[in-house]
């Protein structure tokens, strides 16, 4: 009787062992950042409530490459997931990269609003191409950065300009402002500032503190040059893997992860904006002449990208109705 409790002690924990799906995760995320701290909880989190049946082992700091190698190990099985900058998933679901349009919003309750509205067709969006992903978490406004004064569009043509080697819609949008970028991983823009081969890049406050590249830069273009966010996505072969209830968990908690990060991200950049200016980083306002060239290149980028299929008509309309709309709601309330 016995030696048959054991037995069937032993089957039951092989078939538990059996049962458990792991997802392996990459991310250039650092550890001890907010971002591996807050979907570490969410990792503990989910194997509590799925009893283990659901683990997530995550690699850190570009220990698995840039963006471009983790997703071809996702490709291959090696990896189910990462933690990506949107800019990096623009050839699986180009119209994610509506939020990157520069020169486009004018403030973060203008975000806010058409993001109510678009968030959850840019999820939808992805997952019919293969992809699961949780929700979006803002990386925030960018700005250009330098080791030169920038102000016009001119003086933004004679610098060495980084672009990532992963993003299309980048490298069309520079093309329009007639700019000759060098593309290069993430994890090579540091060495890349400290060496010359680039004095420019365009980043939110937080990404240029956590990256360390506030070290190398003296100046920074005080416009909100284009919009950024993060998103955890995962193969959605590997997703449904597991079982529909333990799904809805996941998505429960990993959504809860998402929306925290949105959160303290932009209250994370605000405070990095005033440690930039601490930093003694000079803070360069354009001239309105010098900014209604900027502006007259950056509407001119839509149409670009329309025109090599890197957005489609239809999102940059929806977009277009959406701040027309909230601007005259705005407008209306200040009359």
């Amino acid at each position: 009787m016995i030696i048959r409790i054991i037995v069937f002690i032993v089957v039951f924990l092989l078939a538990g062992q059996a049962q458990a799906i792991r997802i392996k995760i990459a991310t250039l995320s650092p550890e001890g950042s907010v971002w591996m701290e807050k979907m570490r909880q969410g990792a503990a989190e989910l194997a509590k409530k799925t009893n283990n049946r659901v683990l997530i082992k995550y690699y850190p700091g570009g220990v698995m490459g840039d963006d471009k190698a983790v997703l071809r190990k996702i490709r291959i099985g090696q990896l189910q997931g990462g933690a990506f900058v949107s800019g990096s998933l623009s050839g699986i679901y180009p119209d994610n990269q509506i939020y990157n349009l520069p020169l486009f919003f004018r403030s973060f309750k203008e975000i806010d609003y058409v993001r109510k509205h678009l968030d959850r067709r840019i999820m939808e969006g992805f997952e019919k191409q293969g992809m699961v992903i949780f929700g979006i978490a803002e990386g925030g406004f960018a700005y250009v950065m330098s080791t030169v004064p920038i102000r016009t569009v001119e003086e933004m043509r004679q610098q060495k300009v980084w672009i990532p080697d992963n993003d299309s819609m980048i490298l069309e949008t520079v093309k329009t402002f007639h700019i000759s970028p060098i593309p290069l991983s993430i994890a090579d823009v540091r060495a890349g500032l400290q060496t010359g081969l680039i004095n420019t890049v365009t980043t939110p406050p937080i990404g240029a503190l956590a990256l360390q590249w506030h070290t190398q830069i003296k100046y920074l273009m005080d416009e909100p040059f284009l919009y950024i966010y993060g998103i955890l996505a995962i193969d959605r072969k590997a997703f449904e893997r597991i079982t529909p209830g333990d799904q809805e968990i996941f998505r429960e908690i990993m959504g809860n992860v998402f929306k925290a990060l949105d959160r303290r991200n932009r209250e994370d950049n605000i405070k990095a904006m005033q440690t930039l200016r601490k930093q003694g980083i000079t803070f360069i306002k354009p001239s309105p002449e010098a900014l209604k060239e900027w502006f007259k290149d950056a509407s001119e980028v839509p149409k670009q990208l329309i025109k090599s299929h890197r957005l489609s008509q239809e999102m940059v309309d929806t977009l277009t109705h959406l701040i027309k709309e909230y601007r005259a709601k705005e407008s209306g309330a200040n009359e």
